[in-house]
């Protein structure tokens, strides 16, 4: 009798329990991680709590901080300002200085230039010039020369307001017209054009200037800054302040400063005058004075202008009962 072999079964009840004992245990290792993971969760937040609260203070430091240096930079800012002004003040203060200087040291040579350009000037003498120095008559010894009469109720300023003059003579201008205000404690009226007819004080345009200490003061400041434009011509002044305020009943005199005529024919200058100051007789309806100043004369190369203005001058107050002081130096 043959034995039959006994046949294996694959899947017998031990290997099933095998497999069911490892699921089992990755079942249990996936429940105990599940139950560590909200731990793990909760912990991170109260971790990324701690930091952003951290980080809130260290930005409000770094604000507290800013605003600190904020106001640092204003203030460095404030001091750079203060510190720019006051360099600004002194750079002035140096030019000025400067300038003082660069005046006292052309100062001692100005008589010996001025003495040159006159020389030179009238060797240039134009026919037409040389012809009003003919017709010039000398004074008498007895009479007042380089002098002026102060016989005259109201006063008239006539000013070259040119670029010349402003840059080398106003400060000489402000003193002459002081001194001349000087010498008539009391006038009944006053009045200032520049050389085109532009009046100082709008408000007074073709009327007198009250005559008083304030007024004068007035005058004088508001000449400081005074600067019409000019042609460096005085016909148009001369003329308009003729027109407009002469009376056979007022005294005026008329005060012509400045130093150069460059304009026009002279002998056509002195007709116009002329023409504009008679009443129908001989008399001048306004006395001419002229105060020339030696601007041009320290210019090389520009003393004929200043010799045609000066013989010019000259003339208009021979004609017109006044006197001609020419300047021969620019300090004051």
């Amino acid at each position: 009798m043959k034995t039959r072999r006994r046949q294996t079964e694959v899947f017998n009840l031990s290997f099933l329990d095998v497999i069911s004992c490892g699921f089992g245990a990755i079942i249990l290792l996936l429940v105990i991680s599940k139950i560590s993971e909200p731990r793990v969760i909760e912990q991170t937040n109260v971790d990324l709590s701690g930091l952003v609260v951290q980080l809130e203070e260290e930005l409000h430091e770094i604000r507290g901080e800013t605003q600190i240096f904020n106001r640092q930079l204003i203030a460095r800012q404030e001091q750079l300002s203060e510190q720019q002004e006051k360099l600004a003040r002194l750079q002035g203060a140096l030019t000025n200085i400067e300038g003082q200087y660069h005046l006292a040291s052309t100062a001692s040579s100005a008589q010996s230039l001025i003495e040159d350009e006159l020389k030179s000037a009238k060797q240039e003498l134009t026919a037409e010039m040389r012809q009003l120095r003919a017709d010039y008559q000398r004074p008498k010894e007895d009479a007042v020369i380089g002098g002026i009469p102060v016989d005259s109720e109201y006063i008239i300023f006539v000013i070259d307001t040119s670029g010349s003059m402003q840059r080398f003579a106003w400060p000489l201008v402000r003193q002459k017209m002081k001194e001349i205000l000087d010498i008539y404690p009391k006038v009944k009226g006053v009045q200032v054009l520049n050389d085109m007819g532009d009046y100082m004080f709008s408000q007074y345009a073709g009327n007198w200037i009250p005559d008083s200490k304030a007024r004068r003061r007035a005058i004088l400041d508001r000449l400081s800054t005074w600067a019409p434009f000019s042609n460096s011509s005085p016909v148009e002044g001369i003329t308009k302040a003729i027109q407009r305020f002469y009376a056979s009943d007022k005294r005026i005199s008329l005060y012509v400063f400045g130093d150069d005529f460059s304009g026009g024919l002279m002998q056509n200058v002195v007709d116009t005058v002329r023409r504009k100051n008679t009443s129908g007789g001989k008399n001048s309806r306004v006395r001419i004075h002229t105060i020339g100043f030696p601007v041009l004369l320290t210019q090389p190369g520009a003393g004929q202008n200043a010799a045609r203005f000066a013989a010019l001058m000259r003339k208009l107050a021979e004609d017109n009962n006044g006197s001609f002081v020419g300047l021969s130096s620019l300090q004051r």
